[in-house]
């Protein structure tokens, strides 16, 4: 069992998940990692390189007993869960005349239930220690909704309502609970667009041009060490939801 802080987070094996758990590995945290298809070998090398301790599980977040079982691992493992990031996600983007009940269901599933199901079982390790710091990766159009992403941008807002609902029952604790709500990150789902798609969207975005993922990771680490910030929702997205 180590002594330091340990840090949990969801859909790490690439892209914004992964730049995180990496940015917690600086900071001198134990890393455990969840997955669900795309092996993390790429997140455990670089954090284990930056001298973390890492645990990597397999899972489907939107299962109730796997989260438990999940938080439960990495409590006994490193002895603590000081901050967990809600960072699994998936979309099935279709028009709402278009879109199949299934479409809808799974990203709700993954999305709104996996980030409670998550809560729901950190905070009683965290309600126990006093202690504790859970991000939540919302995202701009659970703020502004999005043409296409009608099941997306519900989960998300279920997200942002979920974190404020938490946030006031955790408090008390020592508890803090904000969301980061992303827009147009440079991941691999993104880079599958066209040059002249990307540019369409740069045009939208006061600051011309994509974020990055360790945008998104700084403001996890940030939100992560201030103890007095909570409730809240960063957005980490270039000026899109102004």
């Amino acid at each position: 069992m180590s002594d330091k802080k340990t840090a949990v987070i969801t859909g790490a094996a690439r892209g914004i998940g992964k730049a995180i758990a990496i940015a917690f590995a600086k900071e001198g945290y134990n890393i455990v990692i969840n997955y669900h298809s795309n092996v993390p070998e790429a997140t455990v090398a670089e954090c284990e390189k930056l001298g973390a301790q890492v645990l990597s599980l397999q899972g489907d977040v939107s299962d109730f007993n796997f989260a438990k079982d999940f938080i439960q691992s990495a409590k006994k493992e490193f002895g603590t869960v000081d901050v967990l990031v809600n960072n699994a996600g998936i979309t099935r983007d279709n028009l709402l005349l278009g879109m199949k009940e299934e479409e809808f269901d799974s990203v709700i599933n993954t999305n709104l239930k996996g980030t409670f199901n998550m809560i729901k079982h950190a905070s009683k390790v965290m309600l126990k220690q006093k202690s504790g710091s859970i991000v939540n990766i919302a995202s701009v159009v659970g703020v502004t909704g999005n043409a296409g992403q009608a099941n997306y941008a519900a989960s998300k807002a279920g997200v942002i309502g979920l974190t404020k609902s938490a946030a006031k029952e955790l408090a008390s604790r020592g508890i803090t609970v904000n969301a980061i709500a992303p827009g147009f990150i440079e991941t691999d789902m993104t880079n599958v667009l066209t040059d002249e798609q990307k540019e369409k969207i740069f045009a939208t975005i006061p600051m011309n041009k994509a974020g990055q993922p360790e945008d998104v990771a700084e403001a996890a680490v940030f939100l992560a060490k201030h103890g007095y910030i909570t409730g809240q929702v960063v957005n980490v997205c270039g000026g899109l939801c102004i």
